[in-house]
């Protein structure tokens, strides 16, 4: 649907104005107005150059508007994370293609955004502006003229600005900042570009406009080849395969290591406080991403954050650690920012507290990628084998100890969910050691998993809640326990009766809190609700799994993003974006049912 506006993503907007395009190593994020408010340079991890978003007086950003009022409607080019944005004025109408441009065999060694901008009908005036940031307030840009060409600079950063008839200035600042603009009109079939490319600490590749015109339509090409190796025609495929895409951009490939998101800081609700870095490597999210990527044949994004992972656990052991950085290290505290922060809500970090904590359902995860990895015809090598039989005794070893939960709680309880992590992990260790792939004790492993049943059977259960509850000694309930209808540990009475009781007390039609009194504090969890759908499914529940699913693929973006959380009462997004954890829910969701649920049942959807 077209939308009037002259600022649509101003700062504080809803975060649904945003669609995310990225090439492998950083992410991009372009406002329904034509700015990209967010741009970390060189790494998705880095500090900001352009941070517009969190930062609304020294971010910096890379304007791209029509001059007169317009209408905006925008998509993806089909089974690409390219954006095609259409500004329709009263004189005329334009496209603009925004692409992050990736190389003859692969990601550019620079980061280079292309902005292609094409006539369509009439006249439409177009500024644009560069113009680089503080780096959340911590360096200043500045521009250096390099015989007859300008180059902008930010601490050991460096930017070109070049194009095709799009009418630089000779000015070299706006309001007083350092900024390279102009101004152009379109006419029906006219092509314009503006091009900027980035290096860090190395030398500056200089665009060349006819090169950057065919590094776009290679660029979509090479997106369209990645999709037609994306096996998948079952249910919701448009949004399985959007969601697919969305994983992609936030696969670091210099590493294979899959962040968490594309954004830090971005609140979880309007008091402020729960601000979090996720450009960070979860172990939970990665063996979700692997499983689903197996399963659509993606090979090498699997192999490559497969093997990450277990050098990076060998690295740093023996301890299981809940997440790294995107080149296999500690995250080592935080860093707190001097700017105010979305909507002035801070703090503004890099960084996050929950990084030595014991979370033991990451077992769980790691066990499950292992599992998946090897039941679809691969082989570990032996120190992998022999880390996952450490891994597997560790958990034998720490299970009865309490935990922070899933979700990096301080308060230490034997959570409930974690406990069914655990025996998610032996269950899984004893099938490996089966297979004559990793070496060990299986009896040991069996008899703790059986020990970690009856507990959760005595202990994780309440009469009283009629439900699994968080953990002993309280009836208040936690979201998480669902994701063990799909691991198998209960998909019987007890798994039904918990979901009636999440939905009851935690839900907001088909969306979920994570836990008891999160309505006071925070939005809807996208992932719980997904969670939800795809536990109803494993239950037998297939008609109200199916209203859920239907219902909660039409809750994403106008370009089909989903952000961490989902205001219940406006539907506007709260979190960071766009979240590794929501879209997995999605397409995971969507795996279960096509397996689960009959075809006469499932119908054409």
């Amino acid at each position: 649907m077209p939308v009037t506006t002259r600022d649509a993503s101003a700062p504080g907007a809803d975060l649904r104005t945003y669609a995310p395009i990225g090439d492998g190593r950083t992410v991009a994020l372009v406002g329904r107005n034509g700015r990209v408010d967010w741009m970390p340079l060189p790494n998705l991890d880095s500090t900001p150059v352009f941070a517009r978003l969190l930062d609304d007086e020294t971010g910096g950003c890379i304007d791209l508007e029509p001059v007169d009022e317009y209408t905006v409607t925008r998509r993806y080019v089909a089974d690409t994370n390219v954006l095609v944005t259409t500004f329709t004025t009263a004189a005329g109408r334009a496209r603009v293609t925004d692409t992050m441009v990736t190389g003859v065999a692969g990601r550019l060694p620079w980061a280079e955004l292309a902005r292609r901008i094409e006539g369509v009908s009439g006249t439409v005036e177009f500024a644009w502006a560069v113009t680089p940031g503080t780096r959340l307030q911590t360096a200043g840009p500045w521009i250096e003229h390099v015989g007859d060409r300008r180059i902008l600079r930010v601490g050991a950063t460096s930017l070109a600005v070049d194009g095709e008839e799009h009418g630089e200035s000779d000015a070299d600042e706006i309001d007083g900042r350092p900024s390279i603009s102009g101004r152009f009109t379109t006419s029906e079939d006219s092509r314009h570009l503006l091009v900027i490319s980035a290096t860090d600490a190395e030398p500056l590749h200089f665009p060349v406009p006819a090169n950057v015109q065919r590094g776009i339509d290679r660029t979509i090409d090479q997106w369209r080849l990645w999709s037609r190796e994306f096996g998948y025609d079952g249910p919701w495929a448009p949004h399985v395969q959007r969601s697919a895409l969305a994983l992609k951009l936030l696969v670091y490939a210099p590493t294979g290591a899959i962040a968490a998101a594309a954004t830090t800081s971005l609140p979880e609700n309007p008091r402020g406080g729960k601000n979090w870095d996720y450009r960070l490597a979860w172990v939970r999210d990665l063996a979700y991403t692997a499983r689903a990527l197996v399963r659509f044949g993606l090979r090498e994004e699997t192999h490559a954050s497969i093997s990450w992972l277990v050098r990076t656990i060998r690295e740093h052991g023996p301890d299981l650690h809940v997440m790294y950085d995107l080149r296999g290290g500690l995250i080592d505290g935080t860093r707190e920012f001097d700017v105010d922060g979305w909507r002035g809500i801070g703090p503004v970090v890099a960084g996050n507290p929950a990084n030595d904590q014991l979370q033991l359902g990451v077992y769980g995860d790691l066990f499950s990628i292992c599992r998946t990895y090897v039941d679809t015809g691969n082989v570990l090598d032996t120190d992998t084998g022999r880390l996952l039989a450490n891994m597997a005794d560790r958990t034998c070893d720490l299970w009865r100890n309490p935990d922070s939960g899933m979700w990096e709680l301080g308060d230490l309880q034997h959570y409930t969910s974690s406990k069914m992590g655990c025996w998610q992990a032996l269950r899984d260790a004893v099938h490996l050691a089966e297979l004559g792939v990793i070496p060990g004790t299986p009896e040991r492993w069996r008899g703790e998993m059986a020990r970690i049943e009856e507990w959760v059977h005595q202990h994780g259960w309440s009469d009283e809640a009629g439900a699994y509850v968080m953990h002993p000694g309280t009836t208040d309930l936690d979201a998480s326990v669902l994701l063990h209808a799909e691991s198998g540990f209960d998909r019987g009475e007890r798994m039904s009766r918990t979901i009636d009781r999440l939905t009851e007390e935690l839900g907001a039609g088909p969306l979920l809190y994570r836990y008891t009194g999160m309505d006071h504090e925070e939005h809807t969890f996208v992932a719980c609700a997904f969670w939800r759908a795809g536990a109803l499914a494993c239950v037998g529940r297939h008609e109200e799994a199916l209203a859920a699913m239907d219902d909660l693929v039409t809750r994403g973006s106008d370009v089909g993003i989903y952000a961490e959380m989902i205001s219940e009462h406006d539907g506007a997004f709260w979190g960071n974006l766009p979240q590794a954890l929501s879209h997995l829910a999605l397409i995971n969701a969507a795996l279960t049912m096509e397996q689960l649920v009959p075809a006469e049942v499932l119908g054409d959807r």
